[in-house]
């Protein structure tokens, strides 16, 4: 079923059209790429307000686009990752490296609920649990047996580093080694052995299309950037690739991560003893 971003995204193209001008032109006359223009006639871009004034005066569409866009753009996450999270679910292939947590779509609830404990520790447990159920929600894109193919690079940091407890990291990671051995996704854990490497910035996520191209998306403390541009994208392709490439293989990656399981669920063992 269309929703009111898939309708908005194809009223621009039958806009556009109508105008006679192509992707490319349009993007001239915004200031964007075709490629841009395209991701908003997709959907997996998000008409935000500026642009849609701007969409407006191009096209002579009389404030379609300003009154539509609002109702568009309704989301449940955080601003700054409102964008990148309606893209994410609609990539047909998500690549991703995570420094320092479980990602996302891979966290359990308990594991999530620490984090954002942690992000907010003043938080009512209403707004931390409205927090918990729109990450899970978030997670139901695994519930296809195949798409989007999910490839994930993991510091072993993220093994280490305990979030919660022994008992919730316990779980969160026989969850991760679970996914993997259904092979819902690939997951290789980047050792501390391998020193020095290609994203020690920060986390990285790519997110490919069948019908626009490529986005990478960038997030630090309450802030993110989603990019379509070639060169940007290009460059991050290959700082994933490194990470791979650095990272132990899908068999080693598992080992390591059901051993580290194990090794928190004794801890957590011992604890009730």
């Amino acid at each position: 079923m269309s929703g009111p971003k898939d309708l908005v995204g194809e009223e621009l193209r039958h806009a556009r059209e109508r105008a006679d001008l192509t992707q490319q032109a349009l993007g001239e006359l915004l200031f964007v790429s075709g490629s841009y223009v395209g991701q908003m006639e997709a959907g997996t871009r998000r008409i935000l307000p500026d642009m849609a004034a701007r969409l407006d005066e191009a096209l002579g569409t009389s404030g379609f686009f300003a009154r539509h866009c609002t109702k568009a753009r309704t989301s449940k996450h955080p601003e700054h990752f409102a964008a990148a999270a309606e893209a994410e679910a609609l990539a047909v292939e998500i690549r991703q490296y995570q420094s320092l947590l479980v990602p996302g779509l891979l966290q359990t609830p308990d594991y999530a609920r620490a984090v954002f404990i942690a992000y907010q520790p003043t938080a009512p447990d209403e707004i931390i649990s409205n927090l918990v159920a729109v990450r899970m929600e978030r997670a139901h894109l695994l519930d296809d047996p195949t798409k989007p193919l999910l490839w994930a690079v993991l510091d072993e940091a993220v093994l280490r580093r305990e979030i919660g407890s022994p008992a919730v990291m316990a779980e969160a990671l026989s969850h991760v080694a679970a996914l993997a051995r259904r092979r819902r996704a690939i997951v290789q854990v980047l050792p501390f052995s391998a020193g020095a490497h290609a994203s020690l910035d920060g986390p990285l996520k790519l997110m490919y299309y069948d019908d626009a191209p490529p986005l990478s998306f960038i997030e630090a403390s309450s802030m993110g950037q989603l990019t379509d541009d070639p060169a940007t994208v290009t460059r991050h392709q290959l700082t994933y690739d490194l990470l791979r490439a650095d990272a132990l293989t899908p068999r080693q990656s598992l080992a390591l991560i059901e051993s580290a399981a194990e090794d928190y669920a004794h801890e957590d063992r011992a604890l009730e003893a």
